[in-house]
């Protein structure tokens, strides 16, 4: 059931002219900048393999981050809903990209590592098993063709 639609603007502009715009693989910086109303301008770049600078965000880097960023919001949603107080969130994210012969690729999975503090530590079953309901929520997660795993990790095990 479709209960309402939202749409997204954003703005890139490529800024990786060196003078010689694409005449060479070489001859060109993969840098650029992404723009949305509001929070302003994100530096882009290539993944460094791939020519790119790692002083600026990589797309891979950025699906990861929305990625982490959409379960945790999902996550302290459905905690609420379950009576369950987090005190304190992080999360470490791993993600596979497979290149192909032809030069394209595609992620094959992600793996969330969220580290959730909680007021009451009685709770932390139940606590870990609300990150599938986040994950059944997320909207970037339900975009995606490949599994997005979760590892829980507990707040006494992270150094």
């Amino acid at each position: 059931m479709n209960l309402q639609d939202h749409t997204y603007e954003a703005q890139i502009r490529w800024t990786g002219n060196l003078g010689t715009g694409t005449s060479g693989y070489r001859s060109y910086s993969r840098d650029h900048e992404v723009h949305a109303e509001g929070p302003g301008l994100l530096a882009g770049t290539a993944d460094p393999t791939f020519h790119g600078s790692r002083d600026r965000w990589n797309p891979e880097q950025l699906l990861l981050g929305a990625v982490m960023q959409c379960h945790m919001l999902s996550y302290l949603h459905v905690a609420v809903k379950a009576g369950i107080t987090v005190t304190d969130y992080s999360d470490a994210a791993t993600g596979t990209l497979r290149l192909n012969r032809d030069g394209s690729g595609e992620f094959t999975g992600i793996v969330l590592r969220p580290c959730v503090g909680l007021e009451d530590e009685s709770e932390r079953e139940r606590a870990d098993a609300l990150h599938a309901e986040a994950n059944r929520l997320c909207f970037i997660a339900r975009s995606l063709d490949f599994p997005v795993h979760h590892e829980p990790i507990s707040p006494e095990v992270v150094p």
